[in-house]
């Protein structure tokens, strides 16, 4: 009988001290974007989006016409939306 209190305690203390170890951080914090969906999918020249003005996107690029608006606005501010010019 006491051989078995011995090992009862032996694992009740083992699980005690293994515990601690075993638990893990959890992180708590968002992550964040790192580009904006305009910057990732405008056209080296071209100011429109094809995923916010497609319509805009197809004639920029049948005109032929080039506008480094966009290129320069993404390169200063990755975050930036596509409005404000």
């Amino acid at each position: 009988m006491t051989n078995l209190r011995l090992i009862g305690a032996a694992a009740l203390l083992s699980t005690m001290l293994v515990g601690p170890a075993v638990a893990r951080h959890v992180v708590a914090h968002r992550v964040q974007q790192t580009e904006s969906t305009y910057c990732a999918t405008i056209e080296p020249g071209n100011p429109y989006s094809p995923a916010y003005d497609y319509q805009g996107w197809s004639n920029w690029r049948v005109k032929g016409g080039w506008d480094s608006h966009g290129d320069d606005a993404c390169a200063r501010n990755p975050m930036f939306d596509g409005r404000g010019f």
